[in-house]
Parts: structure tokens; sequence; C-alpha cells
């Protein structure tokens, strides 16, 4: 059993948990609890090692059936100290198990038909539940320009829930993403936009880009647009959180694209 903070994998985890220069630097991050590890799992990521305390052994559920699975994996699993686990946990109350996981380096479509750009947007809670939605509704890529939150936070993590695996994620320079983006459709999602988000042909080959939370999207992702696109809400009512005007567009442009290939409306 580790029982130590200074035993180098707990200094090591607990780095990748606090500091994103060491997460870029070694392109390593933790995932934590029973539901993220199995995501983890089935995505068939390799694993560098895994921490897990004494009450995840005698768990009669999940926990001990993944703890079983990754042993026979031949993942290196580490029995700590609950107080080991604690420090090394972003979470108030840890489920006992966490892994130390290489960024996915997942392929990208050659011509994608739906493209993410997420500019300045800083909520860690936003971004990851913004990046669930976007697996959820067949995203084939999210650029992360300067200025939006370390895709790799531990909150962003969470928020994902498993997203990051099956995902790819794209973090790239301004003239990078202006690149990558080159011949499809460009859409601002703005509250004072002038064109509605349902009548926007979403059928066609599109990007959709979201501003920050504050600010909005800067001048460069302005400039790409075709045009802006606003989510008509009721009187009074100025504009909708991020993640969940995100959500809103991204479901329009699947209700469209079913509908087109003849699925339902």
């Amino acid at each position: 059993m580790i029982t130590s903070l200074q035993n180098d994998k707990v200094k090591s985890v607990r780095a990748l948990q606090t500091r994103q220069r060491v997460r870029q630097r070694e392109r390593r991050f933790v995932c934590e609890g029973v539901r993220l590890v199995e995501e983890a799992v089935r995505a068939g990521v390799p694993f560098e090692y895994v921490f897990h305390t004494e009450g995840l052994e005698m768990d009669d559920g999940r926990g001990r059936a993944l703890l079983a699975a990754l042993r026979e994996s031949r993942v290196p699993c580490y029995l700590v100290e609950d107080g080991v686990m604690d420090a090394c946990s972003d979470t108030e109350t840890p489920q006992g198990i966490l892994a130390v996981l290489p960024m996915p380096v997942l392929p990208q479509p050659e011509h994608p038909s739906l493209t993410l750009v997420l500019d300045g947007v800083r909520d860690p809670g936003n971004l990851g539940t913004i990046l669930r939605t976007a697996l959820a509704a067949g995203v084939e890529r999210v650029l992360l320009p300067p200025g939006t939150v370390d895709a790799y936070n531990p909150k962003v993590v969470r928020g994902a829930m498993g997203a990051h695996l099956r995902l790819p994620l794209v973090v790239a320079a301004w003239d990078h993403v202006a690149e990558r983006i080159a011949g499809s459709d460009v859409w601002l999602a703005d509250a004072g936009g002038e064109t509605l988000h349902t009548a926007v042909d979403w059928t066609r080959p599109a990007t959709l880009v979201m501003g920050g939370e504050a600010a909005g999207a800067g001048s460069r992702s302005r400039a790409w647009a075709r045009g802006r696109v606003a989510i008509p809400m009721a009187p009074g009512v100025e504009s909708l959180n991020v993640a969940a005007a995100t959500a809103v567009i991204l479901f329009e442009i699947v209700r469209q694209r079913r509908a087109k290939e003849g699925g339902a409306a």
C-alpha cells in the first residue's frame, strides 16, 4: 500500500491534477471515478497506471469488477491509503479509483461535415458539458484556439464523461484553425444574430463557432463567419449559458440531417 505523499507516482498524479503545463509537457491526464475509468476501458485507451483504495476491493458491484478487469488486462494497479487518494483527487468525495492516461490522438476525417470551434470558453464546467454534448450530437472534431480553458483540466474531464476518449480535440493556433475550417460554412452563434438557428441549412458541411461566457467570440472568429445565428427566446431574456446554447444549435443540426436522411424530424 502506498501511504506517503512523497511517493514519486503520487507526486506525479498531484502535479497532473493541478498544473496545466505538466499535463501539456507529459501529454498525460488523470480521470477519476468508476464510470470514467470504465469508459477508458471500453475505449481501449492504454492505461499508464491506476490508484485504488482498499474500499474498492471490498465493493460488491461495479468497482470490484472494474478492478478485476484492469488487473486481467495487466494494467499496473496500486493500492493507496485513503488519505493519499484524498490528496490526489480533485473531487470532494473520491470514489476510490483514478487512472493516469495518455492524451488520446484520435483520427480526424479528411473532410468533416461538422466542426465545433470554441472561442474563449473559460469555464471548465461549461467546456466539459459542451464536449459531452458534441459527442452525442455527432460533432467530428472540436477546435480549441488560444483563450479557451485547458481541455484536460480535471473539471473538464469529469464534465465531459468520456468524450475525451472518443472525440478528436485539436488545440490549435488561430492560423491553423483557419486552415482547418476552410471550405465549410462557418456560422457564429450570437445573441444578436440576424439569422435564426433553425433557418440555416445545416445539412451542408458546417463549422459552428461558440464564443466565451463573458465577451463572446473574438474578432478572428467574427471575420470568418458567413453569418451570425441566434436562438429565439422569450422577451426580456438576454442569452443562454454557452453550454445550453451549444446543445440547442447542435441538436437542430442533428434534426435537419436526420430529416434529410429520411429519419424522424
